[in-house]
């Protein structure tokens, strides 16, 4: 019997696909690019859409447990789960659902809490490949990350590490009726960040700090609704202490330490030059 796995292309969701595999799981993976997955050999391939939950009935066919995600876990792509996918699930015969979620939660948690499957949530914050999409650009062309709110902490998590606890719920008994939130073992400012990776790389990174003004015109010429933008600020002005609280969680859940930043910087540096 397969386990489903969703976004199997995706930031979390390529660590997932390689967990399961290396535990000798048959895997059958969702993608809406089948033929451009990439995904390791043996691994099944199947077109399918989480917002149109009946392109994915086919796919969740003989499936025992089911990897979802309530939204992109590739930064600044959109994605909108349909609810529906978790009574589809059901009715496939689907019994165990391990949901990457925003840590501030979602609508779907009272689905699945009364599908009668069981049920483990992961809230990860900030994931460290956020500093590719946002920083790659302006540090490989200029050697400049403009930003505003430059000294906000967050306990930034490596995609890795999450993929670690939901293979862990996926496979293993006692994660039913859990809701984990995921962090990196510190927390570290934006300033903090950009200057581990300046002195990974040998190259001296400049932090340009935005006021607030800049910062919404940015979101803005960027295409963001004022709702997005507001939230966006009141995050930098006054991150949730969720946000930047180091919890022990995926080392109680995996058996090992939480991976840092420096540890992430040096799987991607050359990424960065």
């Amino acid at each position: 019997m397969a386990i489903l796995v969703t976004g199997a292309t995706g930031t979390v969701g390529r660590h997932v696909v390689s967990g399961l595999v290396q535990k000798g799981k048959q895997v059958r993976a969702v993608s809406r690019n089948p033929e451009n997955a990439g995904l390791p050999e043996g691994v099944e391939v199947t077109k399918g859409d989480l917002a149109a939950p009946e392109s994915l009935r086919a796919a969740l066919q003989g499936v025992t447990a089911l990897y979802l995600i309530m939204s992109s876990d590739n930064a600044h792509t959109a994605l909108q789960t349909d609810p529906k996918v978790i009574e589809i699930a059901k009715e496939a015969g689907v019994r165990r659902v391990v949901i990457l979620m925003d840590y501030e939660g979602n609508p779907v948690e009272q689905i699945v809490k009364d599908s009668g499957m069981q049920w483990t949530l992961l809230k990860p914050v900030e994931f460290m490949a956020n500093a590719l999409v946002d920083w790659q650009p302006s540090i490989r062309a200029e050697g400049i990350v403009r930003e505003p709110f430059g000294y906000g902490l967050s306990a930034r998590v490596h995609e890795a590490d999450i993929a670690a606890v939901a293979v862990e719920a996926l496979t293993e008994d006692g994660h039913h009726e859990e809701s984990y939130y995921l962090t990196g073992p510190e927390a570290l400012s934006r300033v903090d960040a950009v200057n581990k990776i300046a002195a990974a790389i040998g190259k001296e990174i400049r932090f340009v700090e935005l006021t607030e003004e800049q910062a919404r015109q940015g979101w803005k010429d960027q295409g963001y609704e004022e709702e997005d933008i507001e939230f966006f600020v009141q995050m930098g002005k006054n991150p949730p202490e969720v946000g930047y609280t180091v919890l022990p969680t995926i080392e109680l859940v995996t058996g090992r330490p939480a991976k840092t930043f420096d540890e992430w910087i040096a799987e991607h540096k050359d990424e960065f030059m």
